[in-house]
């Protein structure tokens, strides 16, 4: 059966608190993800000290500070703090991970030895972020938010031509608005992505609410990110469009149950249906008494429920056949 890796996105909604950071972890494990996901960065290293915010930002927070790089300062994980959750994920069940937004956080995240790689949307264009990364051989997820095809072939050729294996490389489909239109997600894309580039695909999702991932999983996403919070309403940029904790515990059963429903495209009868064969299908029965030696024509049989007689795809088969003996109305013909 089909298993769709499921990332529960922490990013920076633990508001640069660690308790906080550790009991999105608790609510993470308990809705059954596979991997938890933070953001590691040094803000002095991501941006600018005039880099403004992004207009989402401005209307989730109300501090009436535009710097982009202000806001940022207060939400970074200091490397202390990412030891004490790795530990934290470790102990609660659920896998440690995280992004890094610049070369230093990957160094850094090289040394905890995660195994896997996850780049943003805003990192597609940054060579030598890309490098670097596929320096190091291991497997990538690689969002494509605010990308067309160009981007996205020139980046997996970044990755591949520096020591990223081309099946070890997941394209995740993304819109990077917070929160997305229904009209501008586009899921269709996620199969254009993976027909184009022959590469495994999933969804990063920042919808409100969980269809869109769960119907990402129908269109064959291995892979969905998904934010989520302990409470919309808390101040800071992404906790607005992301899930809550029973929210998120839905998305993952949802997930789960549609990998089960999905199947493996083969059309056969089910166990739970093969008892319902006899009940719901009909036989060729006696439509009124037929006497012994009289030919069975088609006026005196009809065809009725339970199916555990002669099928009545045996119809041509039956008609003009002597009875052997005497039928009363519903009984099921022999032959």
């Amino acid at each position: 059966m089909k298993h769709t890796l499921v990332i529960a996105e922490a990013g920076v909604n633990h508001n640069g608190s660690l308790e906080m950071a550790k009991q999105l972890i608790d609510v993470a494990a308990e809705a059954g993800v596979d991997y938890v996901k933070f953001q590691t960065f040094k803000a002095e290293s991501l941006v600018s000290k005039n880099a403004v915010k992004a207009e989402y930002q401005q209307r989730n927070l109300h501090d009436g500070n535009n710097s982009q790089y202000q806001m940022l300062k207060q939400l970074e994980l200091t490397r202390e703090q990412h030891l004490i959750l790795t530990d934290y994920c470790t102990k609660k069940g659920v896998k440690f991970f995280s992004t890094a937004f610049d070369l230093d956080s990957i160094d850094f995240l090289a040394e905890l030895h995660l195994g896997l790689w996850k780049i943003p949307s805003g990192e597609i264009t940054n060579y030598p972020y890309l490098r670097k990364i596929a320096r190091i051989g291991e497997p990538v997820i690689l969002s494509s938010g605010m990308s067309g095809y160009r981007e996205i072939e020139e980046a997996l050729a970044v990755l591949v031509e520096n020591g990223v294996r081309h099946d070890d490389i997941i394209v995740l489909h993304c819109n990077t608005e917070y929160p997305t239109p229904m009209e501008d997600v586009n899921l269709r894309a996620m199969q254009s992505i993976a027909a184009r580039f022959h590469v495994k695909v999933g969804y990063s999702d920042h919808t409100r609410g969980i269809e869109v991932p769960v119907a990402a999983v129908a269109l064959g996403a291995s892979v969905i990110e998904k934010h989520f919070t302990l409470d919309r309403n808390l101040e800071g940029p992404d906790h607005k469009a992301s899930l809550e904790p029973d929210e998120l515990k839905r998305m993952v059963s949802s997930i789960r149950n549609i990998e089960k429903a999905l199947g493996d495209a083969e059309k056969r009868v089910s166990p739970s249906e093969a008892k319902n064969i006899e009940v719901a299908r009909k036989s060729i029965v006696a439509a009124s008494k037929i006497e012994k030696g009289e030919i069975f024509t088609e006026q005196n049989l009809t065809v009725k429920r339970p199916g555990n007689g002669i099928s009545p795809m045996k119809w041509l088969d039956v008609l003009g056949k002597a009875a052997t003996r005497i039928y009363e109305p519903d009984d099921l013909i022999e032959l």
